[in-house]
């Protein structure tokens, strides 16, 4: 029964996150207007963006099996891919749900170990953290004036943060926590089940390392690069789909880009809620109205999100389809 009421609070919770804030962002905006933007919307661009969403996710898989390889897995190509669609769909229903759906999907379909895949996941996420933190830096230094207006308008400032990282308490939390995940190691050491998974964690840790042994490095790097220039692309090309949004440059974009991708690590369905605060904020900051981005964030994510959706779908067909045998 508890495990039961966990999963439903796994499933129901980032629902109820997403609602919340959505209500909370668009309980004053006039929403009738929707339907006629949507209508006169410049399918041209969108299509362009929609296709960048794709390749982003392409090129993830093709970057995964290139990592498995070093590790003797060698899962099909279209395999990969379409782990990777049918990830981010899962991601939907349950926050990372993903990461480990497509790890089974290659268990299931190629015999890849899971373990493995999973620490190759693992080092996915390490790469991707640090490509955040390049272009927020990148990002800072070019619109430093328009993030600072942004954290003073949302109630933060940096003033504040560097406070409370300087504080002895955060150090003592930190060591505190250190000790208690070290006493907590060497106690599981003494269980009888450490050794069963030993192997298990063996093969995660080996899944870590496996950027080492990678046989073409430039390869690896020209598709993290891509990845996220796809993904950048995907979002900024909306600009030219509104007429309030085309004169935006790059460089807008970018900011509004890093504000994205930091609000979709709060627990909704792809971002839903933090997501459209984040973009309406920022782009109210760069004298697009309330209203208007409002109406942006709105229809950009549902159509991004519908894509998803779709890829999903797509992807758990052509699985069945193609390893039926």
């Amino acid at each position: 029964m508890k495990k039961i009421l966990n999963t439903c609070l796994k499933i129901v919770f980032p629902f109820v996150l997403g609602g919340a804030i959505l209500y909370r962002t668009y309980r004053d905006f006039d929403l009738s207007r929707v339907g006629d933007y949507l209508w006169n919307l410049d399918w041209f661009w969108m299509t362009v963006s929609l296709l960048f969403g794709i390749l982003s996710h392409v090129l993830r898989g093709w970057r995964w099996r290139q990592t498995l390889e070093p590790m003797g897995e060698h899962a099909r190509m279209n395999n990969c891919v379409n782990a990777i669609f049918v990830s981010y769909a899962s991601n939907m229903i349950i926050p990372r749900l993903g990461e480990i759906s497509r790890c089974g999907i290659l268990s299931k379909y190629d015999g890849v170990s899971f373990s493995k895949a999973l620490g190759t996941v693992v080092t996915e996420r390490l790469i991707d953290s640090l490509c955040v933190l390049l272009i927020i830096g990148a990002t800072l230094l070019l619109n430093i004036h328009i993030f600072d207006a942004f954290f003073a308008k949302t109630g933060s400032n940096f003033s504040s943060i560097s406070e409370a990282l300087s504080s002895p308490i955060l150090y003592i939390v930190g060591v505190s926590v250190l000790a208690f995940l070290l006493l907590l190691y060497f106690l599981v050491r003494k269980l009888a089940f450490f050794g069963r998974i030993k192997g298990i964690m063996y093969n995660v840790w080996e899944g870590v390392l496996s950027l080492r042994k990678v046989k073409n490095l430039p390869l690896f790097i020209f598709y993290t690069a891509a990845i996220w220039l796809c993904y950048f692309l995907h979002f900024y090309l909306a600009f030219y789909c509104f007429d309030f949004s085309a004169h935006l440059g790059w460089v807008a974009g970018l900011a509004m880009f890093v504000a994205g991708s930091i609000a979709v690590l709060v627990p909704t369905p792809n971002g839903a809620g933090p997501w459209h605060f984040a973009i309406i904020s920022m782009m109210s900051l760069y004298g697009v109205s309330w209203e208007n981005a409002g109406i942006f964030a709105l229809i950009v994510h549902g159509i991004q999100t519908l894509l998803i959706i779709l890829l999903g779908v797509y992807g758990l067909a052509i699985l069945a389809f193609t390893n039926k045998k």
